[in-house]
């Protein structure tokens, strides 16, 4: 299933952290916080500074989750994007 966001806002897909430490201690999924970037999968036509591609950061409370085909994504606004990581 395709989706295409509207307007500014961005569809993004959560990039998933390291589920062990350093030192080789297993981190249960209970005690893991949900990571605060991710790859962005699409824009709306109105996106101008954001691409398809990018790996983003947003707050931690930002946007609203979707599920599609399965898989969670996050839909939001680009100005709840705090930055691009290059």
């Amino acid at each position: 299933m395709a989706f295409q966001p509207l307007g500014k806002r961005v569809l993004i897909e959560r990039v998933e952290e390291a589920t062990t430490t350093a030192s080789g201690i297993i981190i249960p999924d209970n005690a893991k916080e949900k990571p605060l970037n991710g790859k962005v999968i699409a824009v709306g036509n109105k996106v101008k500074v954001i691409a398809v591609d990018d790996t983003v950061v947003f707050g931690k409370y930002a946007g609203s989750e979707l599920t599609l085909d399965g898989k969670e994504y996050l839909v939001m606004e680009d100005k709840d994007i705090l930055g691009i990581l290059k």
